[in-house]
């Protein structure tokens, strides 16, 4: 098996292609949108949330089977099909063209993989076993929605919040560290999770106050 390279893609209002039109592509649509994509679907038959998503104008549907004047200016595609000549020809014609590609379920005919998420705010846990187990890949999600609950989302707002100010108001190098470095290690997190407001923003002020 080979060895991927893990990496985040900027793709807000890139051309991405998704080949399908089943419960799978609906999932790689939504994924693509959430992301800002600009995302459009070639398939013959369409689930019904996808026509919800066509009706609403957030995806471009071509109504046909792929073809290969369909990866004119895409950045991504992905293809969701059950069909292995259409998976491997559409493999095939983005490898020659250097447009990355994701064969659902088949590593080998890809050039990137698509781990599982979990989402908190700015935070992104990405899990991938490198193709061997996407139901292990899961079950770690669910475990990680469960451990990383909506209090992380808040505490990198505010971490990102103070970030900008310390950077704006502090000159030494070192100083801004050890601000950064004792926001992180305080029980800051801890605090928004219970919700007192009265103690965050005490906790706040004893670090900023560092400077």
């Amino acid at each position: 098996m080979i060895r991927t390279f893990p990496l985040h893609l900027n793709i807000k209002d890139r051309h991405c292609l998704v080949v399908g039109g089943g419960t799978v592509a609906k999932r790689k649509v939504l994924s693509l949108l959430d992301c800002g994509a600009k995302v459009y679907v070639v398939s013959p038959t369409i689930v019904w949330e996808l026509k919800e998503l066509i009706e609403q104008a957030m995806v471009e549907w071509i109504d046909r089977h792929y073809h290969v004047s369909d990866l004119q200016s895409k950045f991504v595609v992905i293809s969701a099909t059950d069909d292995d000549y259409f998976n491997d020809k559409i493999a095939q014609d983005c490898t020659e063209r250097d447009i990355l590609v994701n064969v659902v379920d088949n590593a080998e005919l890809s050039t990137f993989i698509m781990p599982a998420i979990v989402r908190q705010g700015d935070l992104t846990i990405a899990v991938s076993t490198n193709g061997n187990s996407p139901l292990f890949a899961a079950k770690l999600c669910r475990q990680f929605r469960k451990d990383f609950g909506p209090e992380y989302a808040e505490f990198l707002e505010v971490l990102g919040n103070l970030r900008q100010e310390v950077l704006a108001n502090v000159s030494d190098p070192e100083q801004r560290l050890a601000i950064f470095a004792s926001l992180v290690e305080s029980d800051l997190l801890q605090l928004l999770k219970d919700k007192d407001e009265t103690k965050v923003k005490e906790r706040i002020d004893e670090c900023i106050s560092l400077r």
